[in-house]
């Protein structure tokens, strides 16, 4: 795997789970459908697994491949990004809709 994959991977699932995140918010924020907050909700549960998982084949790729260790790890700093919006989204979502 190059080098440019391996970061354009972390960055694509930041991408689409920062993107739907903010779809399921706003969306809610706009027009207080449910659905919008039931998706975000889901959103924050199955995002944190899958992004577990993409981390930790970025982390044992890194730790495996002595050559990619450096860009595995930037890699897989652009998907912690994610976690202080997941929580913040998550204690928006929580305050507008309870």
């Amino acid at each position: 795997m190059s080098e440019r994959n391996i970061l354009n991977l972390g960055k694509a699932v930041f991408g689409v789970f920062f993107l739907t995140g903010n779809i399921c918010l706003f969306g809610y924020v706009l027009t207080k459908d449910f659905n919008f907050a039931d998706a975000g909700f889901l959103l924050v549960s199955y995002g944190a697994v899958f992004n577990l998982i993409v981390l930790a084949g970025l982390m044992l790729y890194g730790l495996t491949n002595k050559q990619k260790r450096k860009i595995c790890f930037q890699s897989a700093g652009y998907l912690l990004i994610n976690i202080p919006f997941a929580i913040l989204y998550a204690i928006i979502g929580w305050d507008l809709v309870f």
